[in-house]
């Protein structure tokens, strides 16, 4: 089995076309203050490690809203991976995004081979669990369906101050993502988790790869 961190598998999907978050790695604290020069705050540091797969949960994610948050947290990040004793590949600086969050995801199942998930993503993944599901490969037709079928779609049509998703743009994102399995058939699992969504822009800002 083979883990790729948010950083590798982002540099993955920036191959097939799907827009990921402006980011940095970098292993020095000093370096990561001059990259966080580059975009306007707040942004956001990770840990890069293939032995944390659910980075919030760990702590490994922090938003700095100044320079000095930059080199406070990054000794914080530093600290808890000498505490977990982790594989270290990097901190990751990164723009922070905010928007609708959007999961779409892939595994690889014993029985119907590769499958695609749609849902709403971010915190909401896990108490709303309002996904749809296909087998891989999808026509934009078909993931249309998808993202219909989900039950709180309304959040994606503009709810409250946020922009409404379009539609057309994400399936064409969903039925992409869907067609990565037909060359990389070692993918075991690929999630998307969040995609942050605001009309026409759908980025990616969070993922994860799990090769056979």
């Amino acid at each position: 089995m083979q883990i790729f961190t948010e950083y590798r598998s982002e540099l993955f999907l920036k191959k097939y076309g799907i827009k990921v978050s402006k980011s940095y790695l970098t292993n020095n604290a000093e370096k990561a203050l001059e990259l966080s020069r580059k975009m306007k705050f707040p942004v956001a540091i990770k840990i890069m490690s293939p032995d944390i797969l659910h980075k919030t949960e760990a702590g490994a994610i922090i938003v700095c809203r100044n320079e000095v948050d930059i080199l406070t947290g990054y000794e914080t990040l530093l600290n808890i991976v000498k505490k977990r004793k982790v594989k270290l590949e990097g901190i990751l600086i990164q723009e922070y995004l905010t928007g609708n969050e959007i999961i779409i995801g892939i595994k690889k199942d014993e029985t119907f081979g590769h499958v695609i998930l749609f849902g709403i993503g971010g915190i909401y993944t896990e108490v709303l669990k309002d996904i749809s599901f296909r087998s891989c490969p999808v026509s934009k037709k078909e993931a249309l369906k998808m993202i219909e079928e989900i039950k709180n779609i309304k959040i994606l049509e503009g709810y409250r101050t946020q922009k409404p998703v379009d539609k057309i743009v994400l399936s064409s994102i969903i039925s992409t993502i869907s067609k990565i399995p037909l060359k990389n058939k070692t993918i075991s699992e690929l999630d998307i988790n969040p995609l942050i969504a605001n009309g026409k822009s759908i980025i990616v800002v969070d993922a994860r790869m799990i090769l056979d």
